[in-house]
């Protein structure tokens, strides 16, 4: 016959189980309701960002920036393994002295390669020319295995490769270039994840603490009613 003494322990590690799975839905969906207001503010600050000609100070991220500058086309390098239009090639960013000096650096755009591993190669305008796209702070990229310049090509976009030769870029960021003086073809789009994406897996979340809920109830119901006849029995 089963000891009584069991049951109070399995009674207990029941509910301490069920509990921690509760606590941790009910929080991770709080954690996704935070984020949903996030991206909200996020969505409202690019959708406010503005349109700036010529700028001497940082533009906010997804602001629509124009420059008027000089390419340099010798320190062309170049983004590796894009895709556009399910086509493979690279990115081209070259860097660009505006009217008053300032270095940025221009993304503009998507040229294909194929399969090929040659160093890639772009025509660059010449002269004064006139861009315009939408800039982008630079941020941490995810991990790097092995370096991140093999030749011309960069597995990463980051300014680390031109500061050597040019110094540091007047802004800690990059212009995706959407139009004008040797632009390519777009195919640069900002990843933002809808606020409502992240109320949905919210709401699942809060979905599986209220079912984990439930069955820690229903099972501690029977774990109890089990304890009960066990004690009866062995009375």
């Amino acid at each position: 016959m089963i000891k009584p003494s069991r049951y109070p322990v399995r009674f207990y590690a029941w509910y301490l189980f069920w509990s921690v799975v509760v606590t941790l839905g009910i929080l991770l969906g709080l954690w996704q309701w935070e984020r949903a207001d996030d991206k909200r503010d996020l969505l409202a600050s690019r959708a406010a960002a503005p349109s700036m000609i010529e700028p001497v100070d940082t533009p906010s991220d997804g602001a629509q920036v124009y420059l008027r500058g000089r390419y340099l086309p010798q320190h062309t390098l170049y983004l590796d393994n894009r895709m556009a239009s399910g086509r493979l090639g690279v990115a081209v960013l070259t860097p660009l002295r505006d009217m008053n000096g300032q270095l940025w650096l221009v993304q503009r755009g998507f040229l294909e390669t194929g399969f090929s591993r040659d160093a890639p190669h772009v025509s660059t305008p010449e002269g004064v020319i006139d861009v315009s796209g939408e800039w982008q702070k630079a941020q941490a990229q995810g991990p790097l295995y092995g370096a991140n310049q093999e030749g011309v090509r960069l597995q990463q976009l980051s300014l680390a490769p031109w500061e050597g030769a040019l110094g540091e870029f007047s802004h800690h960021g990059w212009l995706h270039a959407e139009q004008g003086d040797g632009v390519l073809t777009p195919w640069w789009e900002a990843s933002v994840m809808p606020a409502s994406r992240h109320v949905g897996y919210a709401v699942q979340w809060w979905a599986l603490a209220l079912t984990a809920f439930v069955i820690m109830l229903f099972g501690g119901h029977r774990l109890a009613a089990d304890r009960r006849e066990h004690y009866e029995r062995g009375r």
